[in-house]
């Protein structure tokens, strides 16, 4: 579990000296440090590998997060490397035995970045300084600019003879003096950038940039102290400090645009109290970190406080938000025997707790996984983005070195303004930028809703999707079913109690998380009499799609074997597979019970349940419908039960009785047919078939299984949120393509007017930093409310399956 108040240190800026200090060393390297950001994994031959988050700073663009990938890289014992530039995250894969997390630290900061242990805490304070830092070097550039502007004018405004070359010279020194701590200081961050490119061998954004500015203020102070032919008499420090303070204020705008985008996102990060109150046996209240709590230990909540582990209610009623959880915005009623989760609020009053449940083994750790693989996630779509910025700044600097020379013969005077408008004009900054802020966005959009993305991949793949198959049981179905009969065969008739068998079935049941087994250990509470009678289990064995194994061991039975679940799996016959008291009567969801004899299976208890649809299961059904996707049931359950449900649905296309096997063939058939499929699952039975899917969405309520080959995790276990999600791939899709498409015509359009000498370099920069805020901005909308979309679904009517989306 997370430790609130881990050892911390300043990080320093970028510039600063690589090493870190030994005080800093052994606070990064302190367990309690390294239990807040790192979860520990073994691999399948056994060996121990820290799992380790780090918070970023000092990245602008994609080429930065390849710099800091090859530096981690060349870290002996670091197995593997995510870095995601957008939300300066990185999560590094180390061998504890050959590395330290604060080596992996040292060698971010050789790189020329910032790094330290995401504690999420941390998070907000980093972005707090850095933005500090970023207003005061773009106060420094405006303030300088409108000086060197208003010296500027005179010139612009002047007849000839007006201005006697005393003045001129005088204007343009005062313009150099005011120019010089816009290129040492404010523009610092483009030349950190560029020197860490350059020193990697690599061409990043920064490099056209940092050249721009070194030109045009040498090629100007040439102009003002020397009046050297090549450089005519001309300056452009008005044009040198507007580029600058508008590049400036654009990637603070970026920054702060990055931030908003990852936001849910992170937020989810920072959930767990800094201390919280344990209760001793005397009932004296100690503060304690979270880190510092065991299971079974009694905790105090307070008003306002999040709930540091997975407990039990002792004392008290409150309200809950699990909002987290669920992305219900709605409190929920919590009192004594309920359980609760980490992270979630507490809304009423003050309760006490038994904790159940610590660190990996929580709600709120799975989700923390789940967040960091979407912050540090990167789809095919944008490393293929990325891939293009690369070459496409060659080109800039060829362009730029072409359009030097051609102008030396045509105007000499102007040939270094034409290649330093080239080269600030065509910097690919809109192109690395409008793709990962769009995935932040809708990735924080849908977290807010409770859907979590662990593949943003599945965004793109699901614009493409045209089938979507639905399994029942716990998906469509409110995973708590009721208990409608419980009926032995007359064949079964001698032996223990209806009760008894009954207490067994749900002794049994209690060892699966399938929705059966769990609504029937639920449901059967065993009489007093028959309470002790309950066996212990050992050698249990579940097999997907059919039921459970067991052999039961206690005094009044002698390691007897028994199973629970499918009527075949049980040795039921075909004939006594439907009640015969209730002649065409459609099946209900329901278990047997059977022991091991000499003759084979035979089964002694039939337990039949009802089911219910899902609260927006039909209005969810038909928003999918509306939206030209062909939707298909395949369920384990009987016949009769599933065409009720298909049928109630409106689903043309449903199949029974699959088992794991036939729904994966089912979802093949589709895929060879050249259709792209999303399936809907939730048991453990699914697994298989989530894995095969192009897209796979499991419940929140699923078995961890089905969760952990799911792209897609729904908290909300709402149906309707599946047409959010499918819009939000749409939408996102868009935007991205609108983003690339813009960045593309934008250096269309003005490379041409660069090259003929029609843009100034001022004007340029201007066109630079306006082209990354237009893709910045049209990527945000992603991060408008969506509950539209569902409002919209609502009432949609369903269209004719195949009609476009």
């Amino acid at each position: 579990m997370p430790a609130p108040n881990p050892p911390s240190y300043k990080m320093a800026a970028p510039a600063a000296v690589a090493a870190l200090s030994a005080t800093q060393v052994a606070a990064v390297d302190a367990p309690s440090s390294l239990e807040v950001c790192t979860q520990w994994i073994e691999t399948e031959s056994g060996e121990r590998r820290g799992r380790s988050r780090l918070l970023l700073s000092g990245l602008h663009c994609a080429a930065c997060g390849g710099l800091i990938e090859d530096a981690l890289q060349r870290v002996e014992g670091v197995a593997s490397v995510e870095v995601n530039g957008a939300a300066q995250r990185a999560v590094v894969v180390w061998d504890p035995a050959r590395t330290r997390i604060s080596t992996l630290v040292e060698a971010v900061r050789r790189a020329g970045y910032g790094a330290f242990p995401d504690t999420g805490a941390e998070a907000v304070a980093l972005a707090a300084r850095e933005s500090r830092r970023a207003i005061w070097r773009l106060f420094v550039a405006a303030f300088c600019m409108m000086q060197v502007m208003m010296y500027a004018t005179p010139a612009y405004v002047a007849e000839p003879g007006d201005m006697t070359d005393d003045m001129v010279r005088l204007l343009r020194w005062a313009s150099w003096v005011l120019s010089v701590p816009v290129v040492l200081f404010a523009a610092s961050p483009f030349f950190k950038g560029a020197w860490r490119a350059l020193r990697e061998r690599r061409i990043g954004m920064d490099v056209p940039v940092v050249l721009g500015i070194v030109v045009t203020f040498v090629a100007s102070s040439i102009a003002t102290f020397e009046q050297a032919a090549l450089a005519g008499s001309d300056v452009y420090f008005d044009s040198l400090t507007m580029f600058v303070s508008f590049l400036l204020g654009a990637r603070l705008l970026e920054s702060q645009a990055r931030a908003r985008a990852a936001q849910s996102l992170d937020a989810v990060m920072r959930r767990l109290p800094d201390a919280v109150e344990r209760l001793g046996d005397d009932g004296q209240a100690t503060l304690v970190t979270a880190a510092e709590l065991a299971i079974g230990d009694h905790i105090r909540v307070h008003v306002g406080q999040a709930f540091a582990a997975d407990g039990v209610v002792l004392e008290g009623r409150t309200q809950v938000d699990e909002a987290m959880l669920t992305g219900e915005s709605r409190p929920v009623e919590r009192g004594p025997g309920d359980e609760v989760a980490a992270g979630c609020l507490n809304l009423g009053a003050p309760v006490s707790v038994r904790v159940t449940r610590l660190g990996a083994q929580t709600r709120f750790q799975r989700i923390v996984e789940l967040v960091e693989r979407a912050l540090t996630g990167r789809p095919s779509y944008l490393i293929s983005a990325d891939r293009i910025a690369g070459p496409f700044l060659w080109v800039v600097l060829l362009l730029a070195g072409g359009a030097y020379v051609a102008w030396s013969f045509i105007d000499p005077h102007k040939a270094i303004w034409v290649a330093v408008s080239v080269l600030i004009v065509t910097c690919p900054c809109a192109l690395s930028l409008g793709a990962p802020v769009a995935w932040l966005a809708a990735a924080g959009q849908l977290a807010r809703r409770g859907i979590l993305v662990q593949r943003l991949d599945a965004l793109e793949a699901l614009t493409r999707v045209r089938h979507l198959v639905f399994d029942k049981t716990g998906t469509l179905t409110e995973d708590r079913l009721t208990l409608a009969a419980v009926r032995r065969p007359s064949a079964a008739l001698d032996g223990p109690s209806t009760e008894a068998l009954q207490a067994l079935a749900a002794s049994l049941a209690a060892q699966s998380r399938h929705p059966l087994a769990q609504a029937l250990a639920r449901s059967v509470e065993p009489a007093p009499a028959v309470a002790g009678s309950v066996p212990a289990w050992r050698d249990v064995i579940e097999q997907p799609g059919a039921g459970l194994q067991a052999v039961a061991v206690t005094q009044g039975l002698d390691a007897t074997t028994w199973r629970l679940g499918h009527a075949l799996w049980c040795g039921v016959s075909t004939t006594e597979a439907v009640s015969p008291d209730q002649p065409g009567l459609i099946e209900r969801p329901s278990v047997w019970l059977a022991r091991q004899s000499v003759d084979g299976w035979q089964p002694m208890l039939h337990v039949e349940f009802d089911e219910q649809l899902r609260a927006d299961a039909e209005r969810g059904v038909a928003a999918l419908d509306a939206e030209g996707l062909q939707l298909h049931l395949l369920s384990g359950d009987q016949p009769g039960s599933v065409e009720r449900l298909a049928r109630q649905l409106g689903l043309a296309h449903f199949q029974a009785r699959c088992s794991p096997q036939d729904k994966l063939e089912a979802v093949e058939r589709l895929q060879r047919s050249g259709e792209r499929v999303a399936m809907v699952g939730d048991g453990i039975n699914d697994a298989p078939v989530l894995a095969r899917a192009d897209v796979s969405i499991a419940m929140g309520s699923a078995a961890a299984l089905a969760q952990a080959r799911a792209d897609v995790i729904m908290l909300s276990d709402r149906i309707g949120d599946l047409s959010v999600l499918h819009r939000t791939a749409h939408r996102t899709m868009r935007i991205v393509r609108q983003n690339l498409r813009w960045a593309f015509a934008y250096n269309l359009a003005c490379v041409p007017l660069a090259l003929v000498g029609w843009l100034p370099p001022w004007l340029a920069g201007i066109g630079m930093a306006a082209s990354s805020l237009v893709v910045v901005l049209n990527a945000l909308r992603l991060a408008r409310n969506t509950s539209d979309m569902q409002s919209q679904s609502a009432v949609t009517g369903p269209r004719a399956v195949g009609a476009p989306a």
